[in-house]
């Protein structure tokens, strides 16, 4: 991977991992677009690393105080009455979806399931359920009104986005909508849940590129340059995202992730793109 490919990549990793658009399937289209190779799934991984360090400083305040929280009522032998503390409980519990289906379909999703018609159809669907979301959702319940039943079943849509072009963030934000959920509040437990697992996927996927595993993308100098790109254009994006979702509702992502699927849909049928 050339330094132009890495910066040109690290930027749309960090704008578009906490918009609802997918940032997996951006990473596969804009190269194609180019015509770049496939980056693949490990760089998508360890590129996240940079938006995850961008979350983590954005919602350090939040972090910490869910974590002392949690684990003050652990040491109490309770499961806490806390908003913070049921969040962490919810936290875990609703990053266990993804990671056991990321273990079951692991070589699926670095390989098969990277199909510019599948990322295509995706961006299409998931568009479609936000637009869903968005109509059926009430908009009024705050973060605090979240319960446990809740926090799993939005992991659950978080692990649909092992799916490339579901779209993490997009998932997550229409399953708290379809809960009623207030936008600013579905976008932020969405973020919050996507720490774990995401860094997780990431430190996994790192070890394997230090230690030469097949599938490695790029050189070590390339990854750095994108994943420090990645944290300062995504740190930059979350604070766009809630700005913007307390005065506006999600039609504009719907809008484009359905536009872009109809296009890189009708060029990938023509051979244009591949």
């Amino acid at each position: 991977m050339s330094l132009i490919e890495a910066i040109v990549l690290g930027i749309v990793q960090g704008l578009t991992e906490f918009l609802p658009i997918s940032s997996t399937a951006h990473l596969r289209i804009v190269p194609a677009f180019f015509g770049w190779p496939d980056p693949g799934a490990a760089f998508t991984a360890v590129s996240q690393l940079g938006t995850m360090a961008a979350v983590l400083l954005f919602f350090r305040a939040d972090l910490w105080r869910i974590a002392r929280a949690w684990l003050g009522a652990l040491r109490a032998g309770h499961a806490g009455v806390s908003l913070d503390a049921r969040l962490g409980w919810y936290l875990i519990a609703g990053t266990v979806p993804i990671v056991v289906f990321g273990v079951l379909f692991e070589r699926q999703i670095e390989t098969g399931a990277r199909s510019l018609s599948l990322m295509g159809t995706t961006l299409i669907l998931l568009g479609l359920v936000l637009a869903a979301a968005e109509r059926l959702g009430s908009h009024r319940r705050p973060l605090e009104s979240i319960s446990a039943r809740e926090g799993v079943l939005v992991g659950f849509a978080q692990a649909a986005a092992l799916v490339p072009g579901v779209s993490r963030s997009g998932a997550t934000i229409s399953a708290g909508l379809f809960l009623g959920l207030d936008r600013p509040s579905a976008a932020r437990f969405s973020f919050l849940l996507s720490v774990p697992a995401v860094v997780l996927s990431g430190v996994f996927q790192l070890v394997g590129i230090v230690r030469g595993d097949p599938g490695e993308s790029g050189g070590i100098v390339s990854l750095a340059v994108a994943t420090l790109l990645a944290f300062a254009v995504g740190y930059a994006s979350i604070a766009f995202l809630l700005r913007w979702l307390t005065a506006h509702s999600t039609a504009v992502f719907v809008v484009y992730r359905v536009g872009l699927g109809v296009v890189v849909l009708a060029l990938a049928g023509a051979g244009v793109i591949s």
